[in-house]
């Protein structure tokens, strides 16, 4: 039977897990209106020029879109397994499956820079110089230039929330952590991976089938 102190202190652990766990749940919140403009920019392209969105996208490179993907998805796995044997109590397990959930997220950042370097190669950019490979109209041409403007944005703030997410893993695994530090990391590395599964249709598979 518990003492009034132990019974005092798991009642205030019980109440900082909470608040811990309240806290994140608002903060990604937060996060959310930072991609709503984006996703509500999106709808508007995807309504107004909807060929062109098709088009746009079709100049994406799938392939590397569809392996960063798989290379989320694995992270997440390795973020869970992770939290599992911190709660088992094996912290030492649990840090070099951290240290496996950041490499991933580099070699997602990594692959991510090497399809910006194709597509600045390829005037994807949407500036002056865009100059996409397919001919379209004047009207699909700014379309296209839309799409590609709200590609870029959305993807490099996802990245940016991934870096954020890699620096916060590796400081886990460096001290180690574990309970409601380590659920709350857990918590924000998978929502950023949600957030790319979302992009991910959304942005490399408009209207591919017809392509």
């Amino acid at each position: 039977m518990l003492t009034a102190s132990e019974a005092l202190s798991a009642d205030m652990r019980e109440r900082e897990t909470l608040a811990g766990t309240l806290a994140m749940w608002v903060f990604l919140a937060s996060e959310l209106l930072l991609f709503g403009p984006l996703f509500l920019g999106y709808a508007y392209v995807r309504l107004r020029f909807p060929d062109a969105a098709g088009m746009a996208s079709r100049q994406t490179d799938m392939l590397l879109g569809t392996v960063n993907t798989a290379v989320l998805l694995t992270s997440s796995l390795c973020m869970a397994l992770a939290v599992t044997l911190c709660k088992r109590g094996d912290r030492r397990a649990g840090a070099r499956l951290l240290w496996l959930t950041a490499a991933l997220g580099v070699a997602f950042l990594v692959i991510k820079g090497i399809e910006y370097r194709h597509e600045f190669a390829e005037h994807l950019f949407p500036d002056l110089g865009f100059s996409p490979a397919v001919a379209a109209t004047e009207q699909a041409r700014h379309g296209m230039q839309l799409f590609f403007l709200l590609y870029f944005a959305m993807t490099a703030l996802h990245a940016l929330h991934l870096t954020f997410g890699i620096g916060l893993c590796a400081l886990m695994a460096l001290r180690r952590a574990g309970g409601d530090a380590m659920e709350l990391g857990a918590l924000y590395w998978h929502f950023v991976d949600v957030v790319w599964i979302f992009l991910y249709p959304l942005l490399y598979l408009v209207n591919r089938a017809g392509g």
